[in-house]
Formats: C-alpha cells, structure tokens, sequence
C-alpha cells in the first residue's frame, strides 16, 4: 500500500442494498496496512440516543459509527483535549473511547456537548478491501472542506457533498432514496 484515505471522506455510491452504508459519509480515522477504521457521519441511531438521554437531562443524538461492534461507543471531540486516551483526527478534533472522561467532561461543563459527537459501531475493512472498493467505485473519496465532524448532520450532508462534487454526481444527488424506482 502506497497511500493512505486518512483523514479524507468516503461518499458511497448509492445503491439497491439499503445497507447501513447506502448513503452514507464516512470519515477515515485509520488506513494503512492492517485495514482501514473509520465512522459514518451522517446516520442517527434512536435507540443509543434515548439510551444515552438516561445519562443526561437533555437530548443527546448518538450516530451509527457502522456495523462493526455496536457495543462500543466513539466520540469525536472538537477542541480540548480532556482525556489522554485519544487519536487526533486534525489539530482541532480527536477521537476517544473513554467515555467516563468524557461524560465527566460535560457533566462539569469542561466541554460543551455541542463539541461532542457519539457514535455506536465503527466501520472497519480488512487489509486491502477498502482499496478494492473504491476501485470497484463503492465509494467516491474526498479531500475534507471545512467539514464539522461534530454537526448534528442527516441525509442531507450526503446528498450536499454529491452536489459539491457536481457532473455525474448531481444525478446521484438528486436519484430518489430507492434507485429501482428511477
């Protein structure tokens, strides 16, 4: 391997499946050798949100990070750096585990829960299968434009990203959620 989607974005390909991937804005924490670690930015899970507003006394959004582990929560952080259990992502946002540190965090207004994005699950690939993805194009990456990890953001980032890209992809931005009923 000679390069590496490190810190980039990968927007998937729509497609018939429906999968937890199907529209679905990854950001690549970790690509090398071993594999590939990343957390998609862009779907709410409901379940893990109620289960975590039982933590807080406000509402608390929880993303699916993808099918891997589901178990295990992820947080991107912007800004301090509160715990030292961490992987910075840029100079302004890191990823923990430590959840205890981080609730912490919040519950002393160390940091403002509006600089906290969770996640449930991660997305991971093997050695080489995200390469071979991406040249099978399941996924169209992307160098990352002032994105804000921490953003409440839905469907709609997907399909801003697509038009951003323009040419082909603006079919692919404006394609109905079910591609079988174009």
């Amino acid at each position: 391997m000679n390069h590496s989607y490190k810190g980039k974005i990968l927007i998937s390909t729509p497609d018939i499946s429906g999968d937890i991937f199907s529209r679905s804005v990854v950001l690549v924490i970790e690509h090398n050798e071993s594999g590939a670690f990343g957390l998609i930015l862009n779907k709410k899970n409901s379940q893990m949100s109620t289960r975590f507003k039982d933590f807080f006394d406000f509402k608390i959004e929880v993303y699916d990070g993808g099918p891997v582990e589901n178990d295990k929560v992820f947080f991107i952080v912007k800004g301090k750096r509160v715990t030292e259990i961490y992987t910075d992502i840029t100079d302004e946002y890191y990823l923990t585990e430590d959840i205890e540190r981080i609730i912490n965090a919040v519950l002393s207004s160390e940091l403002d829960i509006e600089h906290i994005k969770i996640f449930s699950g991660y997305s991971g690939w093997s050695p080489g299968q995200l390469d071979t993805e991406v040249q099978r194009k399941m996924w169209t990456v992307v160098d990352v434009y002032n994105l804000d990890y921490t953003l409440p953001n839905d469907q709609t980032l997907w399909k801003s990203i697509m038009q951003n890209l323009g040419g082909e992809f603006l079919l692919w931005a404006n394609s109905p959620e079910d591609i079988s009923l174009n």
